[in-house]
């Protein structure tokens, strides 16, 4: 019997007592061996008893048993229900709480599990709008850099870190807002990042941003550009683009050192496309507030191009001018035989040159897309938020993925515009004369030669 029941019952002992002083249940039942008169004290003598407290008592009794009994049943239900709606609120508490959804076995569920019950285009979809490209060039990545990463002890999975930092390369997220979302600690999370991106810029540069010097690209380069302008032997468009730095430089330096000709503090990124928009040469070595000649002077492919350390076979002639494979840029890159640039940005020159100037910026066109393809797809570039320091690594970081992506053929995302470019043009410089004389001659040779060539059609 329940202990609380026997204390209820000893206390309605004393109640009855207190209320017929007269009648002692307990008295007249031990009393009922020697006395005749013990048939008072059975149930039935109670009820007729001239007092009330007896029927008052069991009446009682008999309700505090029922309670009694079913106390247990009760106390269990309530128990019960009390657990599950702590695990009720447990399980929404882990719902709501953003950080389990980039946990590593979060993301060891997506990508082993739930990653392969979906259709590849579905998957693939999927991953680009965490990552910024697909399930297999992801694994890609991660397969290159993975024995790498495997050198610095990191405590977390290989693949993992690669995902975290390029979700913070795709969406331009702060190291911050990374840490807040993965429940790392900021430190960790650039240290990470700056780990990546180093690899990603020098392990994984040379291979997949190389020069088109083997025979086999260089023609079907050519051939590309010849088919989209006309003009014959274009291996490739130069152009410049401000990478906008959105903590300030040092403040020791100049502020005009790093604005750039749009106003905002950036380094000057310099990119070579073919006509797939694949990069083959990129250089980062300057602050926004240099002009694009000079970042080109000082870059490695203007000092490889005038030594003669690049060296393309495939040579054609073109009115008595021996023509060898050349890059084309706007009026802002110096004039030389392999970097051919409009005769005039005003369109004031001869028919054939005005012609000339036509192909030649739609020849161009393709490295300005290049580049509005690179800033759409890694949103870091629109305003990149780590320190000076490892900016460059970043930015050359982005080019590799890009053109992992269009090897890869992977959906153009939005194209990021920006403003139209104007400045004056370069000074020719006394070491370049030479070199400019003859792009002079080589670039008015194939004006005409394009002049005539399409007037006879």
């Amino acid at each position: 019997m329940d202990q609380s029941f026997l204390v209820m019952l000893s206390n309605l002992l004393h109640l009855h007592n207190s209320l017929d002083p007269t009648t002692s249940l307990l008295s007249d039942a031990l009393s009922s061996s020697s006395s005749s008169s013990s048939s008072a004290s059975t149930p039935s003598s109670l009820l007729h008893s001239s007092s009330i407290a007896p029927l008052l008592f069991f009446t009682i009794a008999s309700v505090l048993s029922y309670v009694t009994s079913t106390r247990p049943s009760l106390t269990t239900t309530t128990t019960t229900t009390t657990n599950n709606n702590n695990n009720t609120t447990t399980t929404n508490s882990n719902n709501n709480n953003p950080s389990s959804d980039y946990s590593v076995s979060a993301f060891r569920a997506l990508s082993t599990e739930h990653i392969w019950s979906l259709e590849a285009p579905l998957r693939d979809a999927h991953w680009r709008s965490l990552y910024g490209l697909s399930y297999p060039v992801f694994t890609t990545v991660v397969d290159k850099l993975k024995p790498h990463i495997a050198l610095s002890n990191l405590s977390l999975p290989s693949d993992y870190a690669v995902a975290m930092v390029l979700s913070r390369l795709a969406h331009g997220l702060s190291a911050k807002t990374l840490a807040s979302r993965y429940s790392l600690d900021p430190y960790l999370v650039s240290k990470i990042t700056n780990m990546v991106t180093r690899l990603l810029a020098t392990k994984l540069y040379p291979e997949f941003i190389k020069i088109p010097v083997g025979r086999r690209r260089l023609l079907e380069t050519t051939q590309a550009f010849e088919e989209l302008t006309s003009l014959p032997n274009m291996c490739g468009a130069i152009d410049t683009t401000p990478v906008h730095l959105r903590n300030n430089p040092n403040p020791n330096t100049n502020p005009n050192f790093y604005r750039c000709r749009y106003g905002y503090p950036s380094l000057l990124l310099q990119v070579v496309s073919d006509h797939k928009k694949i990069f083959w040469d990129v250089c980062v070595k300057a602050p926004g507030g240099t002009d694009d000649s000079t970042h080109f002077r000082d870059s490695l492919l203007y000092h490889r191009l005038t030594s003669g350390d690049v060296v393309w076979d495939k040579v054609i002639s073109v009115r008595g001018h021996h023509v060898r494979p050349y890059v084309v840029g706007d009026w802002c890159f110096p004039l030389l035989p392999f970097l051919l640039t409009p005769f005039s940005p005003s369109g004031m020159g001869t028919p054939a040159q005005n012609l000339f100037d036509g192909m030649l910026m739609k020849g161009r066109s393709v490295v300005v897309e290049a580049i509005a393809l690179l800033k759409g797809r890694w949103k870091i570039l629109q305003d990149l938020n780590t320190g000076v320091r490892h900016a460059p690594q970043t930015i050359v970081a982005c080019c590799v993925l890009h053109n992992l992506c269009q090897i890869a053929r992977e959906p153009e995302p939005e194209l990021w515009k920006e403003p139209d470019e104007s400045g004056p043009p370069p000074r020719v410089m006394d070491s370049e004369k030479s070199f400019y004389y003859f792009g002079e001659n080589l670039r008015q040779a194939l004006a005409d030669d394009l002049h005539q060539k399409l007037s006879s059609r």
